[in-house]
């Protein structure tokens, strides 16, 4: 076990599926899996394992923001040898890209300071190619609304806003608070991630995705998620 998590050896699969709320991540487990196992409940934070076409998966909740996501991040790439690890969460959409659309992240530009503590320098952390291309086939075989670009992982929610004007300047697509972390941590521990995201808001105004939504209504970005992890 790990301090936040209270799964044994051989209970979290190589490939992990990770969405911000620990109810999408039931949601996931409940709707695409085969006999779903839940292996961890630590503070409400859902982990469990199952399978999808023969393949054994795990998702697992990892809360919202870059110190939320790199624990959870951490403890599945460090104690439990997780390989892969898909993030699957929300955004606010930039210019460009509409409500519901499926963000796949290349990059994740911050304005946290955690990477330059953990490195020293302005690192600039990237998502795995396999990883992103697979995805990318797998949205236009299926017709799914996508975008691919930079996103913008910051750490205050309410000040999103203030930030937008800027960073579309820059040609930053979406903005939301983990990839750069679950970047990071995949760079530093040698392993493969990437961030799947959906559009819930627009930051310039306009339609907002319902709670209700959020937690199980991205079906599309989940659909890409599991061939992605299957693969």
């Amino acid at each position: 076990m790990s301090i936040h998590i209270s799964a044994k050896p051989g209970e979290i699969a190589k490939t992990v599926l990770m969405p911000g709320d620990p109810l999408r991540a039931k949601w996931i487990a409940d709707n695409f899996l085969d006999n779903a196992v839940m292996y961890s409940s630590v503070r409400n934070m859902y982990g469990f394992t199952g399978t999808y076409k023969g393949k054994t998966l795990s998702v697992q909740g990892h809360g919202m923001g870059m110190p939320s996501m790199s624990i959870y991040t951490h403890e599945l790439f460090n104690d439990y040898g997780v390989e892969t690890a898909i993030r699957v969460g929300t955004c606010g959409g930039l210019k460009g890209v509409k409500i519901r659309d499926v963000i796949i992240a290349m990059t994740a530009s911050t304005d946290s300071n955690i990477n330059r503590k953990a490195t020293g320098i302005d690192f600039a952390p990237h998502a795995d190619f396999t990883l992103l291309e697979k995805a990318v086939q797998v949205a236009r075989h299926k017709g799914i609304a996508h975008q691919v670009g930079g996103v913008a992982t910051v750490d205050s929610f309410y000040e999103e806003a203030n930030m937008a004007t800027m960073l579309e300047s820059y040609g930053v697509i979406a903005v939301e608070m983990e990839t750069s972390a679950l970047y990071t941590l995949a760079a530093r521990f040698n392993r493969r991630a990437l961030s799947l995201l959906t559009v819930s808001d627009m930051l310039a105004g306009g339609e907002i995705a319902t709670s209700d939504e959020r937690e199980s209504g991205f079906k599309s970005m989940i659909e890409i998620a599991l061939e992605v992890a299957g693969d």
